[in-house]
């Protein structure tokens, strides 16, 4: 831990930043607390850095100082409706890597109209915790190789990146999948942590335009409804236009818009 002072600035007043922990840097005028960076590595090993200051120059210097002592590359992730912050980012030195809208989805099938959808014919939903881990796991390789192989995985939700060691499924119970006797088809993901959220939906480039996504979708909506839960999140990438129909088609509506940045 580097507990030494970072003196960012030239005046008489200037503030003393100084790294207080491994990942964790304050600001202070005179004693006094005025801006607080971090960093932390994501699941997927990325590392995001996050500052909150009063002050632009406050978040100038501690942006200054975390730079210097942190390898790149940096990601961060900001509201796009807080221009303040975004512009913050950009004078350190960070530009838009991509953009996802968070939609507000509901799961009452009387307004998603899902009530009465189906998979199609010789297909089954197999409910989250019942699923094969091998099978699963299989699907999940087979849909990340046909996705890197055309849009890029970048394109999905940033937090269904693989892991460092290339796991992809942290954790097996989160998953309902689409299946046949011998192998699976597609996947939905939905953690309910703090809210309820739809990580990832996916369904093999062979087996789309088949229902099936809108069948993973029905009974994933249909699950939280009857657990007590009116609403779930779900973000999805800009470019992705398949899964902005898909939601659109449910009633959902985008919230909010989220950018990531690297530097």
């Amino acid at each position: 831990m580097n507990t030494q002072p970072f003196s960012a600035g030239l005046s008489e007043n200037a503030v003393m930043i100084t790294r207080v922990a491994d990942r964790q840097w304050h600001a202070l005028d005179d004693d006094l607390v005025v801006g607080r960076g971090h960093a932390a590595h994501r699941p997927d090993g990325r590392l995001f850095v996050s500052i909150d200051a009063w002050h632009d120059t406050t978040f100038d210097r501690l942006a200054e100082a975390m730079l210097a002592q942190l390898p790149a590359p940096l990601h961060t992730v900001v509201d796009e409706a807080d221009v303040e912050l975004t512009a913050a980012w950009r004078r350190a030195g960070f530009t838009v890597r991509r953009r996802e809208w968070e939609y507000v989805v509901p799961t009452d099938p009387r307004v998603t109209g899902l009530h009465d959808v189906l998979p199609p014919s010789g297909v089954t939903i197999v409910p989250a915790g019942a699923a094969d881990e091998r099978l699963l796991r299989a699907v999940d390789r087979a849909i990340r190789e046909e996705v890197e192989a055309t849009v890029g995985w970048q394109s999905m939700p940033a937090e269904v990146i693989a892991l460092p060691d290339g796991d992809t499924i942290v954790d097996p119970s989160k998953y309902a999948v689409a299946a046949t006797p011998d192998r699976y088809l597609g996947l939905i993901r939905v953690v309910t942590a703090i809210r309820p959220r739809i990580g990832l939906i996916a369904v093999r480039a062979g087996e789309q335009r088949r229902g099936i996504g809108r069948a993973l979708l029905a009974h994933a909506l249909g699950t939280l409804h009857r657990s007590g839960f009116t609403a779930a999140w779900a973000e999805v990438h800009e470019s992705n236009r398949a899964a902005s129909t898909l939601f659109d088609g449910v009633g959902a509506r985008p919230a909010s818009s989220n950018l990531e940045l690297v530097r």
